[in-house]
């Protein structure tokens, strides 16, 4: 027969094994929360003589690894929607968006400056071609004009007068006809006045001595020397004046015309 007392005093049943192990769990959690009740103080537990028997861990444990793995794998999707790495990814396509816009300007303001650059020099040489016609069409005018101007004869003054006006413009034609009536042909008829104009030339009958000061498209001054050859009674020999003779020029719609006689 068996002794009682052996058997009590064994490893004794499963229920009673469960029943120390939580003693002990429960014994180290008194522990822990008294060493964390008193800072700074340590607390000395002896350990029984067949060691801890730490209870087991809570069956949740293992969902929470479960989550950290789950995290772990779909980490890598998760920062690529941060914000902070796709900005540098936008801010670099703003940047490549502003540059191409920059790129297609350029050429066409280039484009532009060349077109304004053409048209500007296209005014210029058309301006200079135009200055340089009005020269020759200028000084033609005016070799024409200057002995049909600066002629008359008391004999028939009305009709130098009339030939002369038909060359003259603006200001100067009213100008000329109200000294011409006024002054010059009550002088010309009383003393027999006859007035006779050339254009200088050389005397081996070269260009007549003409040249022009100034020319635009519309306006032209020409200086010419001009042989006077004046007769009246009161100069029975026939006088002989050499002048210098600007004549200032004005296109119109019939041509070039005298505006302006000025004797040097």
């Amino acid at each position: 027969m068996a002794n009682p007392t052996s058997r009590t005093r064994g490893t004794g049943s499963p229920g009673r094994r469960t029943m120390t192990a939580a003693a002990r769990a429960a014994a180290k959690r008194a522990a822990r929360q008294e060493a964390q009740a008193v800072p700074g103080r340590t607390l000395l537990v002896e350990p029984p003589a067949g060691g801890w028997e730490d209870p087991p861990e809570p069956a949740h444990d293992h969902e929470h690894e479960h989550e950290h793995e789950h995290e772990h794998e779909h980490g890598h999707e998760h920062f690529e929607d941060e914000p902070e790495e796709s900005a540098p990814s936008r801010r670099g396509g703003r940047s490549v968006l502003t540059a191409v816009p920059v790129l297609v300007l350029v050429p066409v303001l280039v484009l532009v400056a060349a077109l304004v650059l053409a048209a500007v020099l296209g005014w210029q040489y058309r301006q200079g071609q135009q200055a340089e016609r009005a020269r020759g069409e200028a000084l033609a005018a005016a070799r024409e004009a200057a002995p049909v101007v600066l002629s008359y004869d008391y004999r028939h003054l009305d009709r130098d007068f009339t030939r002369a006006r038909a060359l003259l413009t603006g200001h100067f034609r009213d100008q000329y006809g109200r000294t011409t009536k006024t002054v010059v042909a009550p002088t010309a008829t009383t003393y027999h006045g006859v007035v006779k104009a050339t254009v200088a030339t050389p005397a081996d009958g070269g260009t007549p001595a003409a040249s022009v000061v100034s020319a635009t498209p519309d306006k032209a001054v020409v200086l010419l020397f001009v042989n006077q050859v004046t007769q009246s009674t009161q100069v029975p020999e026939p006088r002989l004046d050499l002048n210098r003779v600007r004549l200032t020029l004005t296109r119109t719609s019939d041509g070039w015309k005298v505006s302006g006689v000025d004797a040097l």
